[in-house]
């Protein structure tokens, strides 16, 4: 089993990121996740939302890994998250469904407002990937990790791209409004009030 992990701060408010992980998929930064399907959500008694989702993704393995364990290159994950507004966590467990007999890989991203820097949210990710019946499972592990650990740089991009996506949408937003404002005080100014007194 090997075990990866890292830690990354985005300089945007933790409810931007959070808002961000829920719109990540699909993305041109990280185009490996070509589908997201809500499973169940529901409002727990405390207060936090809880998801499952279903990815479907094309894990990107070397073409000689995928013909050596038999494997199609198109894979499911299941994905648990819980926000915990009151408490500004958002947290993403994930692990693969497809080929589970043979590799397993459990990702944990927890994302929440940074101690010390202002404005800013830190996540912590860290995943346990294990093969199971393969003489070189050790090798095999290292190179999954490997390419989890350039994924996670594209992710972190992709989480960017989306922000910004947010924030061009949030000035888009309030520029139509400013200009719907502004077109309905100059219909009232025009309008004649009172058409008995000529």
């Amino acid at each position: 089993m090997k075990i990866w992990s890292s830690e990354h701060v985005f300089y945007h408010p933790w409810e931007t990121v959070s808002q961000a992980a829920w719109r990540k998929y699909p993305n041109p930064m990280n185009p490996s996740v070509i589908g997201v399907d809500v499973v169940e959500r529901s409002v727990l008694p405390t207060g936090k939302i809880v998801s499952d989702r279903i990815l479907t993704t094309e894990w990107g393995l070397p073409g000689w890994v995928v013909s050596l364990v038999g494997m199609n290159p198109t894979c499911h994950v299941k994905e648990k998250s819980e926000v915990d507004i009151e408490n500004k966590t958002l947290t993403l467990n994930s692990v693969n469904l497809t080929l589970k007999n043979l590799i397993t890989i459990d990702e944990k991203l927890v994302y929440m407002p940074h101690p010390t820097i202002k404005d800013a949210t830190m996540l912590k990710q860290e995943a346990a990937v294990q093969i199971n019946g393969l003489s070189l499972s050790s090798y095999l592990e290292g190179i999954v990790t490997t390419t989890m650990a350039s994924n996670a740089n594209k992710g972190r991009e992709a989480m960017e791209w989306v922000i910004d996506t947010i924030n061009t949408e949030v000035k888009e937003l309030a520029s139509t409004a400013k200009k719907g404002i502004t077109e309905l005080r100059t219909k009232i100014d025009t309008l004649d009030l009172n058409p008995s007194i000529r």
